[in-house]
């Protein structure tokens, strides 16, 4: 009788080095139109409500790298977020960031789920690396969101002593983001003529943090409120200056 004995799996070693310059970054195109979309209008409601500062770095298809058992593996994340990255020359473009080597860990990364092999949820331990592996054990992300927009549905993965934890969402469906002190959940609604369910953010107090577009509609519908304010003012001045001829006074003497 043969005693068959499980190969015990050994922790990966991770180093975080500079990718090489002549390196060829994946050129995978996106899985669907809403990707983008989606990526953008997260990134957009960020700054239109000035929580995006310079030292950050915000991106989406962008590599995040790693040396793991000495060979460079390359995850590009629908959207991440670091909160401190060092900068770069002024004539240097940023092709891909390496945590701890160009500055802090990545804090948040979101996956929109496809099909594809290796996906969004894939525990995959040897290469290639699964996503939810490579973000929870290579680089130790302490957010990992997921999100179907078909559904839709939203999971948010918490790194709690090296493992990933579901914590539930609050009474609206959203979820406490705390490297962005912000919550996140769906939302269903029209941006750029496409009418789908976003990923948006709310701040502690439950307010929604509006797209550019959203804030320019405000402020264009303010404008508005205000002309006809002082329409109605001078309609008003308008009136009394006649009423008051009709009563052989000079409104101009008066001012």
């Amino acid at each position: 009788m043969v005693l068959q004995v499980n190969p015990i799996q050994k922790e990966p070693i991770v180093t975080w080095e500079a990718l090489p310059a002549d390196y060829i970054l994946p050129d995978d195109p996106v899985e669907n139109i809403q990707q983008p979309s989606l990526a953008a209008a997260l990134t957009d409601a960020l700054g239109s409500s000035g929580r995006i500062q310079p030292q950050m770095l915000i991106g989406s298809n962008f590599g995040l790298v790693a040396t793991v058992n000495k060979k460079i593996v390359v995850k590009a994340p629908d959207w991440f977020y670091v909160p401190q990255v060092q900068p770069v020359a002024a004539d240097v473009i940023r092709r891909s960031y390496t945590p701890n080597l160009e500055g802090a860990a990545v804090a948040v990364v979101m996956e929109f789920l496809s099909d594809t092999e290796g996906g969004e949820l894939s525990v995959r331990s040897t290469p290639p690396y699964g996503k939810l592996y490579f973000y929870e054990r290579i680089l130790q992300v302490p957010t990992y969101v997921t999100y179907d927009p078909y559904e839709p549905s939203l999971e948010v993965r918490c790194l709690q002593n090296g493992q990933y934890t579901l914590p539930q969402a609050d009474a609206n469906g959203r979820y406490w983001i705390p490297e962005l002190e912000l919550f996140l959940g769906v939302w269903q609604g029209e941006r750029l003529c496409q009418t789908m369910n976003w990923l948006r953010w709310w701040d502690r107090e439950g307010n929604l943090l509006l797209w550019s577009s959203e804030q320019a509609e405000r402020e264009r519908q303010r404008a508005e409120q205000e002309s006809q304010r002082a329409e109605q003012e001078r309609q008003r001045a308008d009136i009394l200056a006649a009423k008051l001829r009709e009563l052989g006074v000079d409104p101009d003497a008066i001012a």
